[in-house]
């Protein structure tokens, strides 16, 4: 679908905001009309569909916020507890505890970028989690597991949607919940989920087909803690 709009606003919509194209709010892709809690998140939304080039197609590439606040009031309203279930199971098998054996630079890049993570995991919500070296699966202790999910319960609907993106694409319920926190920058959290990957193009290169992926993870980082950011008091019962 091309670009059909001239003028894109904001307008208040009871205790949120609406983005307008040329007059018209815009909708999920379930046909609900898209109301933010925060009208700096309105704002940024608005800024993605006023980018959209002159007759240009439209895809998810120009609009990864508006993708984001979509999924959270069409798919995580409706399914919540799923969406906790999903993105907390990653404490049970995070990356951040598995640890290689050798060579001793990557080991010892690993234990000083993945270890401090770990630590703040222990300070900030009381969740010690087991490392382990190789790929054997490492059983986490019950009482951290449950403390993680409860970190990700915290979340409302629309913190919620961000909050599994950063999971899945990091690969770590830590790393997400840092930048949640603000204690990650994006490109912070891209070099502690990316850790293994940029080690190896150090020493042999990088690909073409690498290098896209790994722009668009670092897309999806960015655009998560901007997210984020944007809904300011974001944490259940506390939006606005």
């Amino acid at each position: 679908m091309k670009r059909f709009y001239k003028e894109t606003t904001v307008d208040a919509a009871g205790p949120g905001h609406r983005v307008l194209l040329d007059g018209r709010p815009i909708r999920t892709p379930a046909k609900a009309v898209m109301v933010l809690p925060t009208r700096g998140l309105a704002e940024a939304i608005a800024a993605e569909w006023r980018d959209v080039p002159e007759q240009s197609e439209i895809n998810v590439s120009h609009l990864p916020l508006t993708r984001l606040a979509a999924t959270g009031i069409d798919r995580v309203a409706g399914q919540r507890h799923q969406v906790i279930e999903d993105a907390a199971k990653y404490a049970a098998s995070d990356m951040l505890c598995y640890r290689a054996g050798e060579p001793s630079s990557l080991v010892e890049r690993q234990q000083r970028l993945w270890q401090p993570l770990l630590d703040w995991a222990v300070q900030r919500y009381d969740a010690p989690l087991l490392v382990g070296e190789g790929t054997a699966f490492v059983m986490q202790p019950e009482a951290s597991t449950a403390k993680l999910r409860a970190a990700v319960a915290a979340h409302g609907d629309l913190a919620l949607s961000a909050l599994y993106n950063l999971t899945h694409v990091a690969g770590s319920l830590v790393i997400a919940l840092a930048v949640s926190e603000g204690h990650l920058t994006p490109e912070e959290a891209f070099a502690a989920a990316q850790l293994d990957e940029l080690y190896q193009i150090e020493r042999w290169g990088e690909d073409p087909i690498a290098a896209k992926r790994h722009a668009g993870i670092r897309q999806d980082i960015a655009a998560g803690a901007r997210f984020l950011a944007l809904l300011e008091r974001h944490r259940l019962g506390e939006m606005t």
